[in-house]
């Protein structure tokens, strides 16, 4: 017999997914209603007067006085906010810092607001209701729930609380979820993940998991822990186990191992969350774009990829936005972030409604020659590589090689198999020929013969994590980099390299 909770559930999700397609389905007009009010909001504030919000009335008066900036360049605002200054980007003080890693500045402080916050927790309760709504599924209401995140325990700095992502969103797990929950509070605090993990794994055994999310790379180190204490499938250890939800990396790649760990195919929900806001979710189960978030504080622009480095590249926003063109995505926020370079490049699937996949991020390429090659095509050659193949991985990044002992320089695949292909051969051709497809680029230089096909280079069991674990980021948030430019993290992987 349903509990109550199960029965609820059905006619709630009903009534949020009408109310989630009410704006996606006017998604100009409540662009242009986020922007007004977020411009009429800060306008009081420094940034707002050091950029005369008091005059800005359209996109084209926002671009002409805010211009586009990454974290390095908005820091001398955010240093007075983490300093206790208020009314700086947004009115009044943030309620929390999301800490993050930054790549050339050490730590990253990204404010969420009182006005923001609801907005990161709104978005992952609706993509679990629109599942309920186009499935009917409420099995899982009533099982347990694991979310493998961060720490939950926060710091505080001149009055504002600091934290991971991970670890904030888990002091708003709604009441009615909270005895279904796992892992305990405790073992949610422990700071070593492989610690962590362990204990995780003692907590889990006896319950009737059934909802199981986390990025995918921390959730597989789970998942074996598992089958090494049981010697059983996910899927029959917790046979109540039917929804699996994911963000940060595309699943793809991990899509056979994690069928083959879990003996069976499960639901999934891809989540596209960030320090920065929570942008979109899969809101179908046959289509893998996620829904844009467009009444959510947030208003977004697009620089087309290829022309990001301009000297002054084109400012678009959605009404302007094309099918499979690679845009950056700029974002402004109820979080005082305003023009703001996230990273991260999208590609739209749909535009009724609309609907984007992550197709890299901007500083992820390899371009040492000119190719510009981005992680969405590395991932879709890999994945037909595994699927001709039937191999499976699971970790790899790619790196140029510039200047080998013999031959000309090529791009460089470090991967950790699961199931090596029987032909390697084969299984290098079979990426190659798929990269030169998606990138004229690509193929001209090797036609020309400026490089000479990729190469793969295998790395031993646990490699990632134990390249992960040597550099202090293993678990958590913290994912490699499918593709770098130099050879900095290819370097070190060279220790963990099969023999």
């Amino acid at each position: 017999m349903k509990s109550l909770k199960a029965l609820l559930a059905k006619p709630f999700a009903h009534y949020i997914r009408k109310k989630v397609y009410k704006w996606a389905s006017n998604p100009i007009v409540t662009q242009e209603k986020v922007f007004q009010k977020l411009i009429e909001s800060a306008k009081h504030t420094e940034f707002g007067k050091d950029h005369d919000f008091e005059n800005i009335q359209s996109h084209a008066d926002f671009i002409k006085r805010v211009p586009i900036r990454d974290y390095e360049a908005l820091k001398s605002y955010v240093e007075k906010v983490v300093a206790g200054e208020s009314d700086i980007l947004w009115k009044g003080k943030p309620l929390y810092f999301a800490k993050t890693s930054g790549t050339t500045s050490g730590s990253k402080y990204i404010p969420i607001t009182k006005e923001s916050m609801p907005t990161h927790v709104e978005a992952a309760r609706n993509a679990i209701l629109l599942y309920v709504a186009e499935t009917g599924n409420t099995d899982f209401v009533d099982g347990k729930m694991i979310f493998l995140q961060g720490s939950p325990v926060l710091k505080e700095e001149n009055g504002v609380k600091l934290g991971r992502l991970s670890g904030i969103v888990a002091h708003y797990v709604p009441g009615y979820l909270q005895k279904n929950r796992m892992p305990s509070w405790e073992t949610n605090c422990i700071d070593d993940w492989e610690t962590k993990v362990e204990a995780i794994v003692d907590e889990t055994l006896p319950e009737k998991m059934a909802i199981i999310s986390g990025i995918p790379s921390w959730v597989q180190m789970y998942f074996e822990r598992i089958q090494e204490r049981t010697g059983k499938k996910i899927g029959d250890v917790f046979p109540d186990f039917k929804l699996f939800i994911f963000g940060g990396v595309n699943y793809e790649p991990y899509r056979n191992k994690f069928e083959n760990l879990i003996g069976r195919k499960v639901d999934s929900i891809e989540l596209y969350p960030a320090s920065e806001g929570f942008f979109a979710f899969q809101d179908e189960q046959e289509d893998k774009g996620m829904l844009l978030q467009l009444d959510s504080g947030i208003f977004y622009e697009f620089i087309k990829a290829d022309t990001f480095f301009d000297s002054t590249p084109t400012r678009i926003t959605l009404k302007d936005v094309k099918l499979g063109v690679n845009y950056v995505l700029i974002i402004s926020s109820n979080a005082g972030l305003w023009a703001y370079n996230i990273g991260d490049t999208v590609e739209f699937t749909s535009l009724k409604p609309y609907k984007v996949i992550v197709s890299g991020r901007i500083k992820h390429f390899i371009s040492a020659f000119g190719e510009h090659v981005i992680g969405k095509e590395v991932e879709h050659a890999l994945n037909e590589a595994l699927q001709q193949s039937g191999a499976s991985i699971n970790e790899f990044t790619v790196a140029p090689k510039i200047d080998p002992e013999i031959g000309l320089p090529y791009h460089e695949w470090f991967i950790e198999f699961e199931k090596e292909p029987e032909n390697m051969d084969a299984f290098e051709k079979i990426i190659d020929a798929s990269l030169q497809t998606q990138n004229s680029y690509y193929f001209d230089l090797i036609k020309g013969k400026v490089l000479k096909p990729l190469q793969v280079t295998k790395i031993q069991k646990d490699g990632f994590q134990n390249y992960m674990k040597s550099i202090g980021k293993l678990g958590g948030q913290n994912k490699i980099p499918r593709l770098s430019n130099d050879r900095k993290i290819a370097e070190t992987l060279t220790n963990y390299k099969k023999a």
